[in-house]
């Protein structure tokens, strides 16, 4: 069966490591509905034709040109001469045969997952800005998070604060799903959330639901002694990243810190150009990454003048900081700009391209691999930090179950951080602020009376 394959579009350039999650609530556009049918929608409507889309995309870009010695040809007349009742049993389909690649990270996303992946990559989702969990003890709605800066952190909405009704109807008897779709809706559309909080009682909001830039970067100004440190963690490489970044490390620098640590713990990766873009803020020269396709064909990408700062910087990693992380951390301490402290990192050594398919599904497909300055391959070693430092079971479980520890002196690695900062920077000295007096109220009018009597002389 010869299928006409409509072209999908290249969404992104992308290098994740592990697992991609985020608990976000998103708007999706939904297709407008024609009766009856023209003979393009009964097409699309044909599983077959996601999955020779899949099968396309992988035959034009998959990095490995043998395709893990797999007859590829033949599996596609495998695949479409299968009858397939629903798009679910083509999904199935194509995951079973992406495992013959033997490539993790050549993998297909559902609707749901592609949308996701959407909001990750371009740092930015629809809604209304709130995390949900459900507390399955006792079924209750909780929020988790109000996105900074949303219709929900502007109304006031906290964590801990329970949703009793979505639109007047009762979370009680909805799934976590079924509340998330409640919120969901069309930019510019009004949802009404009726909460509970403790010592407030029960209170009503509405919320227009907007555009949401997500926040992949955060900082904060640290005293510790005589070093004034600029703390900058970075969740993950999305489109806004390397500008919120570039803020952080400008404010930063305007109060005059002594030196940088940067916290890439965790942070599973994203786009391959917001890692250049990040490099390229902190190195004034070098090299930062090459990557080579199947063809042997090589790019390199390096400084380009554009760094904001030469002061002492630290850079935090764990077995948890993959792919565009590992880019990052590579080029800046080959090229002996920072030093890198924590443990081993993750080790993925790959490009993915991400193609949105016809019906809204998605593919995520690796195109090349990526080596550091060095020229080493760090794929399945990931890069040795210049400091060792573990963490044991107890403080993994500590500063897992409560994240704001983390960037403080009950983090281990983070005070490992500090103490090479205080061998390579210079501390700073500023005057000290006066403590505030306190005055009584039955000396204030002696004060004011003194004051006067000056005036007068």
């Amino acid at each position: 069966m010869n299928i006409p394959i409509k072209p999908v579009r290249l969404h992104q350039i992308c290098l994740w490591g592990g697992t991609i999650l985020a608990v976000t609530l998103q708007s999706l556009a939904t297709p407008a509905l024609s009766s009856p049918k023209s003979e393009m929608t009964i097409l699309e409507d044909n599983p077959k034709v996601v999955i020779d889309e899949m099968w396309q995309i992988v035959n034009n870009e998959f990095v490995d040109k043998e395709f893990n010695r797999v007859e590829w040809k033949e599996k596609r007349q495998e695949l479409l001469s299968r009858d397939y009742a629903n798009h679910k049993q083509a999904y199935k389909a194509i995951q079973k045969t992406l495992k013959w690649l033997g490539d993790p990270y050549t993998r297909f996303l559902t609707p749901d997952n592609f949308a996701t992946l959407t909001s990750q990559t371009s740092g930015e989702l629809s809604g209304v800005g709130v995390r949900l969990t459900f507390d399955k003890r006792t079924s209750q709605l909780y929020v988790v998070e109000s996105v900074r800066s949303s219709p929900a952190a502007r109304a006031g909405i906290k964590r801990g604060d329970r949703i009793i009704r979505i639109n007047g109807k009762p979370t009680a008897l909805m799934t976590l799903e079924q509340a998330r779709d409640a919120v969901q809706g069309e930019l510019g559309t009004d949802v009404s959330l009726q909460l509970s909080r403790e010592n407030k009682g029960v209170f009503q909001v509405t919320l227009t639901r907007s555009q949401i830039e997500i926040a992949s970067v955060s900082y904060n100004l640290k005293q510790e002694a005589q070093l004034r440190v600029g703390y900058i963690r970075l969740d993950e490489f999305s489109s806004h990243a390397a500008e919120q970044m570039k803020n952080a490390i400008k404010d930063l620098g305007n109060k005059e810190v002594s030196g940088y640590i940067l916290d890439l713990r965790g942070n599973p990766g994203g786009l391959l150009l917001a890692s250049i873009d990040i490099a390229r803020l902190w190195l004034k020269k070098g090299e930062i990454v090459m990557t080579v396709d199947r063809r042997g064909g090589d790019r390199h990408f390096s400084a380009n003048g554009t760094s904001l700062t030469d002061l002492p910087l630290v850079v935090l990693v764990d077995e948890g900081s993959a792919s565009a992380s590992e880019i990052l951390a590579g080029a800046l301490k080959e090229n002996g700009r920072a030093t890198v402290v924590g443990t081993t990192t993750y080790g993925k050594g790959t490009v993915q391209s991400v193609h949105s398919l016809s019906d809204g599904s998605g593919l995520a497909v690796t195109i090349a691999r990526y080596y550091p300055p060095s020229g080493k391959d760090i794929n399945q070693k990931g890069i040795n930090p210049d400091i060792y430092l573990d963490l044991s079971m107890e403080q993994h479980i500590q500063l897992r179950n409560d994240p704001s520890l983390m960037g403080t002196h009950a983090d281990p690695q983070y005070k490992g951080a500090i103490n090479v900062l205080r061998k390579n920077a210079p501390p700073i000295s500023l005057p000290k602020i006066p403590k505030p007096v306190s005055l009584r109220w039955e000396n204030l009018y002696e004060v004011v009376k003194d004051k006067n009597s000056s005036e007068r002389k």
